[in-house]
């Protein structure tokens, strides 16, 4: 398991889970916009048989790169493509990837397609509306509009502190969130595209903003304490959803 954050263990460990209960023996396994490949190698570990897939040709040379696995595979592929192609997966994970899209919907309805009938599709998104996105991620947004001194000096702190807006699962240069979903929003998205959500969870609280991830990142029983108290808030305070859904 290549994760440390404990925030990314959970999310993890829930499509995990996820698959372990809907996967038939030998099930295929789809990783959309899969990026460096964290996942798709990690699921490989447990024995899925996994295609990742990116339109970034950096970010699949690199999966390639540190894949070890037989049962693992990545290509430069655009979900689109995969459907041209006809072929269906018993499980579609769609990982960090719908905040990026100016229409989330459209990739829902290619999904839908290369999905089996009795198949699973694993979405996670951050809340839209959680501590983090409100408080860190819209805020920056803002200022990189601005493009001004206080951009430009913000960004030099940042690398300072070790904040090069890359993520363990993608080294993409643009990581900018372009949609921010609530659980309503999220739950109305699926029943759009005849998709039911079975189920919905949680990942963590405020261990990943500024200024206390500085010392969550280093001290992990703080990021297991600030997962498991996201679980006892509603769901406005998550800083993420996981979630499971099926073709109606």
């Amino acid at each position: 398991m290549e994760f440390n954050r404990v925030a990314d263990i959970k999310r993890l460990q829930f499509i995990i889970d996820t698959l372990k209960s809907n996967l038939p023996s030998q099930g295929l396994v789809l990783d959309v916009g899969c990026g460096n490949g964290i996942i798709s190698r990690s699921l490989g570990e447990y024995d899925f048989n996994v295609l990742g897939i990116d339109i970034s040709e950096k970010a699949i040379e690199k999966a390639k790169q540190l894949n070890k696995l037989p049962n693992v595979k990545f290509d430069v592929l655009s979900a689109e493509q995969l459907v041209a192609e006809g072929k269906k997966y018993n499980a579609v994970i769609c990982s960090e990837v719908l905040e990026h899209l100016h229409k989330p919907g459209e990739l829902l309805k290619v999904l839908y397609q290369s999905l089996t009938e009795d198949g699973v599709l694993i979405i996670t998104v951050p809340n839209g509306k959680g501590p983090r996105e409100m408080f860190v991620t819209k805020p920056v947004i803002a200022l990189q509009k601005r493009d001004n001194f206080i951009w430009h000096t913000l960004l030099k702190i940042k690398n300072t502190l070790g904040y090069n807006g890359t993520t363990i699962q993608s080294d993409a240069s643009n990581l900018t969130h372009i949609q921010f979903f609530s659980k309503i929003n999220l739950e109305k998205l699926a029943t759009d595209h005849q998709f039911k959500i079975i189920k919905f969870g949680k990942t963590n609280f405020i261990e990943d903003i500024f200024p206390f991830s500085l010392l969550t990142k280093r001290i992990k029983f703080l990021q297991k304490m600030d997962c498991a108290f996201a679980e006892l808030l509603p769901y406005e305070f998550t800083g993420g959803f996981v979630t499971a859904w099926q073709k109606k």
